[in-house]
């Protein structure tokens, strides 16, 4: 699917963002932001053959759980390239 077609929904789809933000600082994720969701459904419907209908991307902001979230961040943070030990000298 064209990732265009989601970043020209961005600013209208940007309430239930929001809501979806809310719902996880509700729940007591208080680091998640809009931009991490977002990023996390551009993952997740990054294979998405046919086209998406907005009432079905709203749809997908909203029927987001906290356990797919925290497990794209978990992939998220394997992916980066942390080289932990290479400020370390050995003595």
């Amino acid at each position: 699917m064209d990732k265009q077609q989601f970043e020209s929904w961005r600013y209208d789809v940007q309430p239930a963002l929001s809501s979806k933000v809310d719902e996880f600082h509700f729940l007591g994720y208080e680091r998640v932001t809009e931009d991490q969701v977002w990023a996390c459904l551009m993952y997740r419907l990054r294979k998405q053959k046919e086209f998406i209908h907005l009432h079905a991307f709203v749809q997908a902001i909203l029927s987001l759980k906290v356990q797919d979230y925290m497990t794209w961040v978990t992939k998220e943070s394997y992916r980066e390239k942390n080289d932990w030990f290479a400020k370390e000298t050995i003595v």
